[in-house]
């Protein structure tokens, strides 16, 4: 049987999460982010890669030609997005120029990216060329042929009963002699019991 101490180790979870700051950012202050982070017993942080510079930022809307700083970190204790924005907001980052994000969700949301961005615009785009069967299949069924099908469905059969009379519509009475609005109907006179 299995000590605690071994039940323990074994259910040791890490926590992985990569956080972005927008534009240039001073060694000093970087430092201290650093610093602050300990408190959630930093396992390991890779130090800032920086993009080159993008018209539009993905994670920052509203934020123009600027590069971003990634640091990748673990973490031996969760953390929220807020409390690393309130520590970067103490050290002098501008809370709207950093975010944090799970590393395996931000992996798979540029992923998605990349997919998309391979794809070309479909609608923008022509029909592919029709092959040999797409064309038989439009030549038969355009022409309303039955002989699409082999056991093709035929509508002339006779039913048991006979042949029934045709039903009158209304389009069958006469037209136009006699408004159904106005002054060709007369007005009910009610009749009362009152004396």
């Amino acid at each position: 049987m299995k000590t605690f101490a071994e039940y323990l180790t074994e259910s040791k979870h890490t926590y992985d999460y990569r956080i972005k700051i927008v534009g240039d950012i001073d060694k000093e202050v970087m430092d201290s982010l650093k610093e602050k982070l300990k408190q959630f017993d930093v396992i390991s942080v890779t130090g800032p890669k920086k993009t080159p510079v993008q018209k539009t930022l993905m994670d920052f809307p509203g934020i123009e030609n600027q590069s971003v700083n990634i640091l990748d970190v673990t973490f031996n204790y969760p953390a929220t997005e807020p409390q690393i924005v309130q520590m970067a907001q103490l050290i002098g980052i501008n809370p709207n120029h950093i975010c944090m994000k799970s590393k395996n969700f931000d992996d798979a949301e540029n992923k998605q990216l990349d997919l998309q961005a391979g794809n070309k615009n479909v609608l923008m785009s022509d029909y592919p060329a029709t092959d040999k069967d797409q064309q038989e299949a439009k030549d038969n069924y355009a022409n309303g042929s039955q002989d699409v099908l082999k056991n093709a469905y035929k509508s002339d059969f006779t039913i048991a009963g006979g042949k029934t009379a045709k039903a009158k519509t209304s389009n069958d009475y006469p037209q136009g002699t006699k408004s159904p609005i106005g002054g060709t109907n007369k007005r009910p006179v009610p009749k009362s019991s009152a004396k």
